[in-house]
């Protein structure tokens, strides 16, 4: 058995269920997050320019297709953990740009140190996806059986 199916033996029935529920909430998350940008693009990239980011049309872009792209690949379990590592990355960068608390004082640094907090855990919790994988209901292991035939 190669190693990508005792994966995939290891991830059936409720892991299976569980990592397809966590892989919904993740992209519960990223998705709507995604398209927002696409609705709101000139007001978006009016933000990252007041970040200090250079190209903001061009950060709006890379930020839609991490948002829209591996969401949407978590969602079905497709290059779970390049689209993980991804988002992880993703979460990790949106964290220190724009959620440093550190620079604000009282109410406005309280709320971003959660934001910054919770983008952490986030991508905490993707890493975790990385290593587990996507379990059994997902295009990963349909290619996966689909290559062991």
């Amino acid at each position: 058995m190669n190693t990508t199916m005792s994966s995939l033996a290891r991830n059936s029935g409720a892991d299976s269920a569980l990592l397809l529920l966590g892989r919904l909430l993740l992209a519960w998350l990223f998705v709507p997050a995604g398209f927002g940008k696409i609705a709101g693009f000139a007001g978006t990239a009016a933000y990252v320019a007041s970040k200090g980011m250079p190209m903001p049309n061009v950060m709006v872009v890379l930020a839609i297709l991490a948002e829209v792209g591996c969401g949407l690949a978590i969602l079905v379990g497709f290059r779970t953990r390049w689209a993980a590592w991804g988002l992880a990355l993703f979460s990790v960068v949106a964290a220190f740009i724009f959620h440093a608390y550190w620079t604000m004082q009282g109410a406005d640094a309280a709320g971003q140190q959660i934001h910054f907090n919770k983008n952490l855990g986030i991508a905490g919790g993707l890493l975790a996806l990385s290593v587990a994988g996507a379990g059994a209901f997902s295009l990963d292991a349909a290619m996966a059986r689909g290559s062991n035939r």
